[in-house]
């Protein structure tokens, strides 16, 4: 079992919907017994930035897509996620949100902890795979509708009302993460951004400046700041390896590590759309027709998987960065964690990090031959 940076052995988790007991010794009898056969075991997998998977995006608004979303989700050891929207246009922006306010409850696999809006509020010069024919100024007006359900907002901190608004969130909804991204900002303009209300950034190195020594733009600024969180897309192609160990170097227990995934993920090579635009998925790449990544088709337990291999990141320390985390960050109380009193969700996975079993709320949702 892995719990507090620290790998147990021969323990045993008594749960129902819950955890009730971690220790050695306890009397299971009358209970159904899950024989990890010397696996690991760990927290579920939380994903704070997923577009889609299994061929289904959120911002197909449908239930099946969410639902396709969720079941697809548990068989990478992920058990909650926050769905991702697009910059599109506000209705489609608003159908996504209102599908997700109605299936939230009602998915059967991964948890959907809320969603994470990813633009509209971003700098089109900085506009990735984003459409920026639908970027807007950030208005608290927009969105309040939807707040109740919003967690992360991802967005440019320099472009016009960003300040006014970044405040506003800050003073009425303190618990949503404001994450910088898809922005343009130099060193200067981030470090104000934090000062009047930012608290992470979204897929560092991609969609923002390049870091420079004497430009540093949002990466130097984050490394700077010890205070600032940061997500990143551990598939080998958003980042060489060396970033990986770089960012793992500086930002150590504020690094949380997401997939970014568009609908692609955990299916084969080919042709998808991603907010609109079409995407080639070949060889685990994702791109636009003009080369420019879009999303990844990572899976979360490749992610903990190639941060153990490529850094000096332990396994305990990887798996802190996909569960307790972004668990901290999002206020989740009962999530991200092995210990009595917390949501029972669970992954069991061998030393590869292939995933033999998730657990959500103490239900089996996948399992292999152990």
């Amino acid at each position: 079992m892995i719990a507090g940076g620290t790998i147990y052995d021969d323990v045993t988790i008594l749960f129902d919907k819950n955890i009730h007991v971690i220790d050695r010794g306890v009397n299971t009898q009358g209970c159904d017994i899950v024989d990890a056969k010397g696996a690991f075991v760990s927290a579920g997998f939380i994903d704070i930035h997923i577009h889609g998977s299994g061929g289904a995006d959120v911002m197909d608004a449908t239930p099946e897509a969410l639902e396709i979303i969720s079941k697809t989700l548990v068989q990478t050891g992920t058990t909650s996620f926050l769905a991702t929207t697009m910059t599109m246009a506000p209705e489609r922006i608003d159908a996504a949100i209102d599908n997700v306010r109605k299936c939230q409850e009602r998915v059967h696999g991964a948890k959907i902890l809320g969603v994470h809006l990813e633009g509209p509020f971003i700098n089109p010069v900085r506009q990735g795979a984003q459409d920026a024919s639908f970027v807007q100024n950030p208005r608290l007006s927009t969105i309040e509708k939807h707040m109740d359900l919003v967690r992360m907002i991802t967005l440019a901190p320099e472009v016009r009302g960003a300040e006014v608004f970044i405040r506003e969130i800050r003073e009425k909804y303190p618990e949503v993460l404001l994450s910088i991204g898809h922005s343009d900002a130099t060193y200067e303009e981030a470090t104000e951004s934090f000062a009047f209300g930012i608290r992470h950034a979204t897929h560092l190195f991609n969609a923002m400046p390049p870091l420079a020594h004497r430009a540093l733009g949002i990466v130097g600024a984050v490394f700077d700041d010890a205070r600032i969180s940061c997500d990143i897309i551990a598939d080998l192609v958003h980042l060489h390896p060396a970033t990986l160990r770089m960012v793992w170097r500086e930002k150590q227990e504020q690094l949380i590590l997401i997939t970014d995934a568009m609908r692609a993920g955990c299916m084969k090579n080919g042709c998808y759309d991603l907010g609109g635009q079409q995407v080639e998925v070949t060889d685990g790449k994702a791109r636009l027709a003009d080369g420019t990544l879009a999303g990844s088709v990572l899976k979360m337990n490749e992610a903990v998987r190639n941060m153990v291999k490529h850094t000096s990141m332990t396994l305990p320390q990887a798996v802190r960065s996909v569960t307790e985390l972004p668990a901290q960050r999002l206020h989740l109380e009962k999530k991200g964690r092995l210990e009595a009193g917390f949501d029972a969700d669970m992954v069991i996975f061998d030393e590869g990090l292939g995933i033999i079993a998730t657990f959500v709320a103490g239900e089996a949702k996948y399992q292999r031959s152990l």
